[in-house]
């Protein structure tokens, strides 16, 4: 229910209205200066219902009406680019425009801006369809009085309250709560949620704000039980039976916890007891601590004595060895003097060699100049033999010209005694018919190329299709047959685990165990590492792949002696396949220490925090290859990004792998390929279940493809024949084009001879012998000079072969010398061996002189240490008899006694802590259990108490609907009946028009229209009378009243109107409400008709206000 309780309509002035002064006189309204005039309405009835009241309100304060709407304004709003300010009176207000103009615009910019949402205006789904179309945001401002002594923090706004809503493209809200001045008091829905709570606004009460749809709904409902769902909203009721069903669970949920604080009590009362038993029986340890010091004492100084009988060895060994060091550096300085002799002689050979290699090059320059003379010889020699074939060729074209020149001249002679007039024409005519048929062989040709280049086309498109089509067959090829080894492993897998990493793994693993047991092997190989770990949370088991990737398949070797000998088993047992990789690395017996550059986080593990490994070699074999120290695990991408890419990332930390596999870097990701784990993966199961449905399904696509593969196939064989019939088709036609063109141009060439053409010819024929007798000359000459030219060039060629002979015969010699450097070399090299073999002894002579200064350092420094712990325990010196082990024996036999004495009894400071803490949790609980009981009882008093007064409340409610609806239609003569049933949660409407027993009590549904909106308006009438709240809105609410319907309904909610002067009312309906009563109190907003161009509406000028 609302903070306000509920009044009649006739009840007396509300208690926002001070109380009278002694003169009995209201304060003077404070915004209005005219005097308030009597309602003058379009009936006598309306006006005597409506004057009196009236004249009452028009003496009351309005500044006591707190919550209602001053003004609105929409900017950018559903399809108006502007409407308003609207300026809203403080009683009857009538938004008045045609269907379009914005009138429930105006409405559902109320609803919203005071934080409704989108599904209560029936106007959309979302906010951001109410933003206009173009626009990125729409804007909606609400004013509210905030006067008198129910005003919210009038301090701090003022005498009125602005609520400012911008809505975005995007739907989201953003509030700006505003004083009367204009300042921002808040952004935050709360503060908006904590004024409506103080004006008792309620805009998703339909009694509130009953929207168009909303009355459409409830006119054509047919359901009792939505009917009673309205008055149990309307009236608040549904919330306060809410609230007693979430007592009612808070009730069981205290009940189950007394029930578990009870099972616990009497193990904390046993528990309590026994500490305090106890915490009574500590007497008895002090001796055996006495006891325990004294032989700690003792065991000092026995420390002190071992230390210095062990240093005494060590001084006499450093004595010994630096007396030997003089043998080392003889030795040394004896391979000096060898590695001197054996570098001279190879200076002395390297000189031969330099100078023999000199001559050589002195050689070189000759050499080459000889071989250019003789290649220039060469080429002269291959010019004069082109220069004798081109006079050859020549010669015979000469030759064949004159030739056929002859026989043109017969043949002209000849044609001129046959020539006539007849054999012209008849040649004209058939070289027009020719041109006729090559002209249609022409366009034929046209027409085909066009087509072969079509069917190219088709088939180049189709290859490419094709080709791609393969592709992607082999892709899904190679996918069934990994994913069909992968299933075989897997399936072998289930008896031995070893055969996830390969069917021959758990054979190569019987062959390392024999070689190692045949002493091949220094150290045992480790692998496959990935069988050599384990996982503490296996859903992290895809993460931990991605990371290790290749190296859950490698080994490791201690040496490369080891990794050559399993390189050789791994041929025998991998012959053609792929082989695991091999990390060399010395074999430690602990685990590195990662502590510098290890990833610490409190909330998440690394990698190798995540793993269990019981061998340090394989631990520190991941740690050197994959860093797993440096890696952390995260299950969700979003807050792997958050901790990885944020303004602080963990120190040390190289990147960050999601349960999905992905990697996530400071300035980067990647997205994982795989989605499964494959060799880490707990279910075998459900891996082997995963991998043939997916089998199933490649092989499926593989048929598709295959089918789709066959037909374009067949596609690009029809396109193939078709183009290679056009090929064929169109040679034809070219050779019948072309024979046709040598019989035109055969016909076009043939000429009447005449008799002067024979003398060009013959003098043609004289010139061309000429030419052949100039020809053979030039012939004659030029095979003389191609004889001298080779003569020459074997000269040149004899000589240079003689001085390539002398070059070669210097290279040997020069190999024979280097021969002879190369074993002085390797002389030089074995005595350099030898001294850097005592240069290495020596130095590790003194180094193991220096160890020992060291150790003897150390040794001392331990015995100073010693003496002074020992003097601290016990400033004098003790004689001890004892030896360090027997002191030692005794001190561990007596602390396991006292340890065992403490196990019986406890630790001292343990037992009286775990005694007081004991003691409080017994109090605590038991002291909870006693709270809980009488918040129960508490509890079930109060509820049974709210529960009758909750019937109570229903039930006079629900008495005050019935009287108020039957009032309401009495003053039309309508006789009806509200029938409750609070059980079934019903409520049964009857109505019946006329008076009397003219007919029987009938359902709303069988009323006409206009009676139907009549009794919705008495119904939702007889609700505002029984509930509270600042405004009321109305939307077109005689949409289906006729003339006398809607007077009558006029009538009645000006009437209540009157009769709850302090509250607001606005009624929006597209009439024009001309017969509206002049008063001040009546307000009339008259909105522009639509324009359909700019779909922008705007408020007239003036508002219609009626004095």
């Amino acid at each position: 229910m609302s903070k306000r309780r509920s009044r009649s309509v006739h009840n007396s002035p509300r208690k926002q209205l001070r109380p009278e002064d002694e003169s009995g006189d209201l304060p003077p309204v404070e915004d209005d200066d005219e005097e308030v005039e009597d309602v003058v309405g379009p009936s006598q009835r309306q006006s005597s219902l409506a004057s009196q009241p009236l004249r009452q309100a028009g003496s009351s304060l309005e500044g006591l009406q707190v919550g209602i709407v001053e003004s609105i304004t929409l900017k950018n709003f559903m399809c108006h680019s502007l409407l308003g300010p609207f300026t809203f009176g403080s009683n009857v207000n009538f938004v008045v425009g045609n269907n379009g103009s914005g009138k429930s615009a105006v409405l559902t910019a109320l609803i919203v801006a005071l934080g409704g949402n989108a599904q209560a205006t029936n106007r959309g789904s979302s906010l951001k369809g109410f933003v206009k179309e173009g626009e990125s945001s729409a804007d909606v401002s609400v004013t509210l009085r905030n006067k008198g002594r129910d005003a919210y923090r009038p301090e701090v706004y003022g005498q009125s309250i602005t609520v400012d809503l911008k809505i975005t493209r995007e739907g989201a809200r953003i509030y700006k709560v505003k004083s009367h001045s204009g300042h921002i008091i808040s952004s935050k829905k709360e503060e908006l949620l904590a004024v409506l709570d103080n004006f008792n606004i309620q805009v998703n009460n339909p009694v509130s704000i009953l929207t168009q749809e909303m009355s459409k709904h409830f006119l054509h409902s047919k359901g009792e039980g939505d009917k009673y769902r309205f008055f149990m909203k309307a009236t608040q009721l549904e919330q306060m039976k809410a609230d007693f069903v979430y007592i009612k669970q808070t009730k069981q949920i205290t009940e189950s916890k007394i029930e578990q604080h009870g099972e616990c009590l009497a193990d904390l009362k046993r528990n309590y007891q026994e500490k305090e038993e106890q915490y009574k029986s500590l007497a008895s340890l002090d001796e055996m601590n006495n006891k325990l010091n004294e032989l700690a004492k003792k065991m000092a100084w026995a420390m002190v004595n071992e230390l210095e009988q062990q240093l005494q060895p060590v001084q006499d060994k450093l004595q010994l060895d630096q007396s030997s060091t003089a043998k080392y550096d003889e030795k040394v300085q004896e391979w000096k003097n060898k590695v001197a002799e054996s570098e001279q002689k190879f200076n002395q050979i390297q000189e031969q060699v330099e100078g023999i290699t000199q001559r050589h090059k002195d050689l070189q320059p000759q050499c080459a100049e000889l071989k250019t003379k003789a290649q220039e010889k060469n080429n002269h020699l291959k010019s004069g033999e082109v220069s004798v074939h081109r006079n050859k060729t020549n010669l015979k074209g000469l030759e064949k010209d004159k030739a056929q020149l002859s026989k043109r001249i017969d043949e002209l002679k000849l044609s001129i005694s046959k020539s006539n007039e007849e054999e012209s024409q008849a040649r004209a005519a058939l070289i027009e018919q020719h041109e006729a048929t090559l002209e249609s062989l022409r366009h034929q040709d046209s027409t085909l190329g066009q087509q072969m280049d079509q069917y190219q086309q088709a088939i180049t498109l189709t290859k490419e299709e094709l080709g791609k089509m393969r592709r992607e067959q082999d892709t899904l090829q190679r996918s069934i047959e990994m994913n069909r080894r992968n299933l075989q492993t897997m399936e072998g897998s289930r008896s031995n685990r070893l055969r996830r990493f390969g069917e021959h793994m758990p054979a190569f693993l019987n062959t390392i165990q024999d070689a190692y047991n045949k002493n091949q092997f220094k150290q045992k190989p480790r692998g496959p590492l990935g069988y050599c770990i384990g996982l503490k949370d296996p859903e992290m088991a895809l993460a931990v792949e991605i990371c290790l990737k290749g190296q859950l398949q490698a080994f490791a070797c201690d040496n490369y002696d080891d990794e050559k000998v399993l390189k050789g088993l791994m041929v025998k047992t991998f012959p053609g396949g792929r082989r695991p990789n091999i990390i060399t690395s010395s074999f430690l017996t602990k685990v590195h220490n990662t502590s510098r550059r290890a990833v610490n986080h409190r909330e998440y593990r690394s990698v190798l925090q995540s793993l269990e490994i019981e061998d340090p070699v394989v631990a520190n074999c991941l740690i050197d290859q994959r860093g797993i120290e440096s890696v952390l695990l995260i299950k969700d991408k979003t807050e792997a990004r958050r901790v990885v890419q944020g303004r602080q990332p963990p120190e040390n930390c190289s990147m960050a792998i999601t349960k999905e596999g992905d990697q996530i870097f400071s300035n980067r990701a990647y997205t994982a390929e795989q989605n499964r784990a494959v060799y880490l993966s707990g279910d075998v199961e459900e891996e082997i279940s995963h991998l043939r449905s997916e089998l199933e399904n490649q092989k499926a696509q593989a048929a598709r493809f295959q089918n789709q593969m066959a037909k374009v196939d067949e596609d690009i064989k029809q396109n193939e024949a078709l183009l290679r019939r056009a090929q064929i088709e169109q040679r034809n036609t070219k050779e019948k084009a072309r024979r046709k063109q040598v019989e035109v141009n055969e016909l076009q060439n043939v000429e009447e001879p005449q008799s002067e053409d024979l003398k060009p010819l013959e003098e043609d024929l004289e010139e061309l012998m000429g030419k052949i007798s100039s020809t053979r000359g030039e012939l004659a000459t030029s095979q003389t000079q191609m004889a001298q030219l080779k003569t020459s060039y074997e000269e040149e060629e004899q000589e240079y072969n003689h001085h390539k002979e002398q070059m070669n015969a210097v290279s040997e010699e020069i190999d024979n010398i280097k021969e002879e450097l190369s074993v002085s070399d390797q002389e030089v090299g074995k005595c350099k061996h030898h001294l850097k073999h005592y240069q290495d002894k020596l130095k590790g002579h003194i180094k193991s002189i220096q160890a020992l200064k060291d150790s003897l350092n150390v040794k001392e420094q331990e015995l100073q240490e010693a003496v002074a712990k020992a003097a601290e325990m016990c400033p004098e010196r003790q004689e001890v008899n004892r030896t360090l082990k027997s002191l030692d024996t005794e001190i561990s036999r007596l602390r396991l006694k006292i340890t065992s004495k403490q196990d019986q009894q406890g630790n001292r400071e343990e037992i009286v802590r775990q005694y007081h803490e004991a003691s409080k949790n017994y109090k605590n609980v038991s002291q909870q259990v006693k709270s809980l009981n009488k918040f129960i009882q508490t509890m079930d008093g109060i509820v049974t108490q709210r529960l009758k007064a909750y019937d109570e409340l229903r039930s006079l409610m629900a008495l005050r609907c019935k009287y108020y609806f039957d009032s309401m239609l009495g003053q039309r003569g309508y006789t009806g009946t509200m029938a409750f049933d609070h059980k079934k949660e019903t409520l049964t409407v009857s109505v019946q028009p006329g008076h009397g027993d003219k007919a029987n009590l009938s359902d709303m549904r069988s009323l006409s229209g206009g009676e139907r909106s009549f009794s919705t308006v008495c119904f939702v009438l007889s609700l505002w009378a029984i509930t509270e709240a600042p405004f009321r809105c109305l939307d077109e609410f005689d949409v289906y009243m006729d003339m006398v319907n809607r007077r009558i309904s006029m009538d009645m909610m000006l009437k209540v109107a009157s009769n709850q002067w302090n509250r607001q009312f606005i009624f929006l309906t597209p009439q024009s409400m001309s017969s509206i009563p002049s008063n001040k109190l009546i307000r009339i907003l008259r909105l522009n008709d639509p324009d359909r161009g700019t779909q922008s509406l705007g408020q007239r000028d003036e508002e219609e206000e009626m004095d």
